[in-house]
């Protein structure tokens, strides 16, 4: 069975035990919710290797072929998406399965103790595990930057092309998350009967992709170039799990937060 199980147990005995964030700087509050999440792999007694800042993904298991991304949400606050600096969303990299890890925690810590130096104690407030085909199913994409030279009144002036992206959260992908701790795994990963199945759902390809896109430097605008997807309808189905400890409560897609959404405007 995949080792995201078991990670996802430390993770609920953790929350379920008091286990709090440790912050030093309110400045860089993914870095502590990485922190946290490394203590659950330690839990575990299971080799890994921890990446460098922009490395992705921010863990990799040694004896399974699994990555972990971890992704820290200060609530509330921004709840509709995150960005995906240079890598977009990917259940595939590299020879591993990937799963995201997304914790939320209060966005305003002044209730908190502060024990010196802005160092801070505070709470998971949600917890969702998910594979990454559930953000994004292409494991084929290569992201590159590239750049060009002469921009400016002198040509002499280089225009970078450094791509961020910006993916929907599970939070508003999938109902019955907020203020619990959820796994999303694709529907043939089974459980064992620690676990409890609390929903099912199922995300459908779209008819057409982006290929490229065009900046006007003149104008400021951004026009997509989208060919036909070759999978176009496929279903993609998904499982929801908890611990048999924890609430049944049922999860499933929460389609109205995010068909139809224009995102060409976020900054």
């Amino acid at each position: 069975m995949a080792t995201c199980f078991d990670v996802f147990e430390q993770c609920v005995l953790a929350v379920q035990a008091g286990v709090l964030i440790e912050s030093v700087s309110e400045r860089d509050k993914e870095f502590h919710f990485q922190n946290w999440l490394e203590e659950r792999l330690q839990q575990l007694h299971t080799p890994y290797e921890r990446s460098g800042r922009n490395q992705y993904p921010d863990f990799r298991l040694v004896e399974s072929a699994e990555g972990y991304e971890v992704k820290g949400l200060g609530w509330p606050g921004r709840e509709q998406n995150y960005d995906s600096n240079s890598q977009t969303p990917t259940g595939y990299h590299n020879g591993r399965q990937i799963y995201y890890v997304f914790g939320r925690y209060p966005a305003d810590l002044s209730p908190y103790p502060d024990r010196g130096s802005g160092y801070r104690q505070y709470p998971v407030i949600d917890l969702v595990i998910c594979h990454g085909d559930f953000l994004n199913a292409d494991h084929n994409y290569v992201h590159k930057n590239r750049s060009l030279k002469g921009f400016g009144t002198y040509g002499d002036i280089m225009i970078r092309d450094r791509k961020m992206y910006v993916a929907p959260t599970p939070f508003v992908l999938a109902s019955g998350t907020t203020g619990l701790m959820t796994l999303i795994v694709p529907e043939d990963m089974k459980a064992d009967d620690r676990f409890q199945q609390v929903g099912r759902m199922t995300r459908i390809e779209a008819d057409t992709l982006v290929a490229g896109y065009q900046f006007d430097l003149q104008t400021n605008a951004i026009t997509s170039r989208r060919v036909s997807n070759p999978n176009a309808g496929v279903n993609h189905r998904f499982a929801a799990y908890r611990l048999v400890s924890q609430t049944a409560k049922p999860v499933s897609m929460d389609i109205a937060h995010y068909v139809g959404k224009d995102a060409t405007n976020i900054e």
